[in-house]
């Protein structure tokens, strides 16, 4: 019997699951946090040139094609006969995670290649965790508690990029590279213990019938529409923000105050924010709110623009909108994009399903962060925010229609 068919006793308890997710998407984010807001700007610290600064959006690469693995985790997550299996991919893979961490701890950052490889293994196996993780908590989550399920996995993001992104920046700064990697390993153990020890540890066996596989995924019309609807959203708000922290080491700020912005904001304006488009969601429907949100950071990146050209802003303006834009409408939208996704998702094999959506969210951003240190190393960060901007307008109208096709 699948989550969307089971009556309300056959779940477990809601918070349980919450607290459980809640801890693994927080870990992930820590690492994602670590690898895209982090070292970016210890690597443009130590002068390192924006378009080498670029591929470390490398490590992304796994979490864009775990779509070709995640039939086969899930058939393994998800036997004919017996217990479902989450909880030990997500606590072995949690564990290479904490390994590769400590590894990139020993490494030195200026070494850039190591460096992208072990990450890139850790993405790999943080990326086949989170295959398990999603799949889990839509097959166990009814639908009514879908949007709760997507604050933890939304607000959990925020919180790992402020400890990822703005903590380890503290920490690099205060008490070196290699002690900031140690803690951040302590603390993606510390996060996974919820679910290696919660409701997924105690699941019970069961007969399935239904077979995952990813041309089940492909054949559902919604699901091809809203992997263009995803595209074009992901693409309008994260490409003008993919090299937000070398612009601010080069506007004057240094490691320590870009850490506190990253923590602040994905703390307490991320948070926030994934709340509100909870709220806003429940009010005035997917569409209006990916629409305004994307005319919003249309908004606040003309704003970036503005402080590039050197336009005579306040330090305090320019961090101002740098919080708003990557943490804030940020996290209103992608609430909204991210509870389509539990929605469109089979409970059968949500493992497949709701990452043939995170691949396309990877696949556009490995493009735009190749693209955006390219673009700003050659022809400036005005070049690139105003670009961006430009494509924020663009990509309304057709996710507007997309998604009422979709829905």
């Amino acid at each position: 019997m699948s989550a969307s068919e089971a009556s309300p006793a056959e779940f477990p308890s809601p918070v349980a699951i919450f607290v459980a997710i809640g801890g693994v998407y927080v870990a992930q984010s820590v690492i994602g946090g670590l690898t895209m807001l982090g070292l970016p700007a210890v690597l443009r610290q130590q002068g390192l040139p924006l378009d080498q600064i670029g591929l470390l959006y490398l490590t992304v690469l796994p979490w864009a094609v775990k779509f070709l693995w995640s039939p086969h985790i899930e058939r393994f997550r998800l036997p004919a006969i017996g217990r479902n299996r989450s909880n030990v991919i997500v606590m072995s893979g949690n564990l290479l995670c904490v390994a590769g961490i400590v590894a990139v701890g020993i490494l030195q950052p200026a070494v850039l290649l190591p460096v992208i490889l072990t990450l890139a293994f850790v993405a790999l196996v943080a990326s086949t965790v989170d295959i398990a993780c999603d799949g889990y908590a839509v097959e166990n989550l009814a639908k009514r508690h879908h949007g709760w399920g997507n604050a933890a996995q939304v607000g959990g993001s925020y919180l790992g990029s402020a400890i990822g992104g703005g903590l380890f920046l503290v920490l690099v700064d205060k008490i070196g590279w290699q002690y900031a990697c140690f803690i951040m390993a302590g603390a993606i153990l510390a996060l996974s213990l919820p679910f290696s020890l919660g409701p997924a540890a105690n699941e019970g066996e069961r007969q399935r019938s239904h077979t995952p596989s990813l041309a089940a995924t492909i054949r559902r019309p919604e699901i091809r529409r809203g992997m263009i609807a995803t595209g074009l959203f992901v693409a309008a708000q994260k490409w003008g923000l993919s090299m937000l922290g070398p612009f601010l080491i080069d506007q004057g700020f240094d490691l320590a105050t870009i850490g506190l912005l990253n923590g602040a904001g994905s703390m307490f304006v991320g948070l926030a924010g994934a709340l509100a488009g909870g709220a806003l969601v429940r009010m005035f429907g997917t569409r209006a709110v990916l629409a305004g949100s994307l005319a919003v950071q249309a908004l606040l990146l003309a704003g970036l623009l503005y402080a590039g050209l050197g336009g005579g802003m306040p330090r305090s303006a320019t961090l101002a909108i740098a919080i708003a834009s990557s943490s804030g409408i940020m996290s209103i939208g992608f609430v909204a994009l991210y509870a389509q996704f539990m929605d469109w998702s089979d409970p059968r094999q949500a493992g497949v399903d709701f990452t043939v959506f995170q691949c396309m969210d990877g696949i556009v951003s490995i493009v735009g962060g190749l693209g955006a240190g390219w673009l700003a190393e050659r022809l400036g960060y005005e070049s690139l925010f105003g670009g961006a901007a430009v494509l924020c307008i663009a990509a309304i109208v057709p996710i507007f229609r997309l998604l009422r096709r979709v829905g």
